[in-house]
């Protein structure tokens, strides 16, 4: 049974409790005598650690194990981090008490997917989008994925609930700019991380598969699409599904930020700006949810923004609109 979670745990906390091993890397002190470093994740976030003096069995532990961790809750640098005494092996323990869920309704997700695929007017790129979505198991899959393995929507269902962001800022954007192919900038922003559903792995934590690793999320996702387009009994024409195919390998923006290509269409550009945007505010949302909790107005600086933040004061629902679900995370 697991007995302490990240999110409970303050400086001066003694820690005895089940973590899975998010990473973990051998380094050197200024004596050269060997430490671990460690990230250390369960369903509620995840924190750093580290071990001096490990032994043997300390330094084989496998990322994605879940461990049982001794410890104290110490600061180094102006950021809390485990200082662990001892490791031991687990037998047994609930795989949810290790993976974040998010906090939106998946029936009312998949159904919110289904009506943005509805307003895609042209019936063949509508095509290629339901034959993706439409293969085998494969929307229990998307459903159930992670978007990343930790910078944004890292849970279960944080995949679904970008997409549909992601997709609704795409439909607003089309409005703005009538030189836009609103049918293909929302087929793209739908499709745009298909690849994911092979890239990331769950078990005990968020990681990379095989797949993942070599090839990425970008072009299994372009192969996900080209493979939908050829088994089309209607052909796409040539020039549109070039168009949506490079909005897909695109939508990272920069070459340096994992785009085999950039931007050279005003749908791929809307989509990456759409993308990035989506993804920045749900990051700073998450970074500022500590502070949220404890009433505070600032968050530190122990973020990926790497600056302190201001925490947003929610506007009062208005009374002619019903309220969005807040964006949050709970134990799968």
């Amino acid at each position: 049974m697991k007995e302490q979670y990240v999110r409970d745990l303050s400086e001066g906390s003694r820690v005895e409790s089940l973590f899975a091993l998010r990473s973990r890397d051998i380094r050197s002190a200024r004596t050269g005598e060997p430490y671990l470093s460690l990230e250390v994740a369960d369903c509620t976030g995840s924190m750093s650690a580290v071990m001096f003096r490990p032994g043997i069995l300390d330094e084989s532990f496998p990322i994605g194990s879940v461990v049982r961790v001794h410890g104290l809750v110490t600061t180094f640098r102006g950021v809390r981090r485990i200082t662990i005494d001892a490791l031991k092996p687990v037998d047994g323990f609930e795989p949810r008490d290790f993976l974040a869920a998010g906090t939106r309704d998946r029936d009312e997700l998949v159904a919110e997917l289904r009506g943005l695929v509805r307003k895609i007017r042209d019936q063949r790129i509508r095509s290629v989008v339901r034959a993706v979505f439409g293969a085998p198991g494969f929307i229990d899959r998307f459903a159930g994925s992670p978007a990343s393995i930790g910078r944004h929507h890292a849970y279960v269902g944080g995949l679904l609930e970008h997409t549909v962001s992601v997709a609704n800022l795409c439909t607003t954007l089309a409005i703005s700019y009538p030189q836009v192919d609103a049918d293909l900038l929302l087929a793209a922003a739908l499709l745009h991380d298909v690849g994911k559903v092979e890239e990331l792995s769950t078990d005990t934590s968020i990681g990379l598969s095989d797949a993942g690793h070599l090839i990425g999320h970008v072009v299994l996702g372009e192969r996900m699409v080209a493979g939908a387009i050829g088994s089309l009994a209607r052909p796409l024409p040539e020039a549109t599904a070039l168009r949506l195919t490079h909005a897909v390998l695109a939508h990272h923006g920069e070459r340096e930020w994992g785009a085999p290509r950039c931007p050279c269409t005003l749908e791929a550009l809307l989509l990456h700006h759409a993308d990035h945007t989506d993804a920045q505010a749900a990051a700073f949302v998450e970074a500022v949810a500590g502070a949220a909790v404890l009433e505070q107005p600032w968050s530190d600086r122990s973020n990926g923004f790497g600056r302190a933040l201001l925490v947003p004061v929610p506007s009062p629902p208005s009374t002619a609109a019903v309220p969005h679900p807040t964006p949050g995370r709970a134990c799968a």
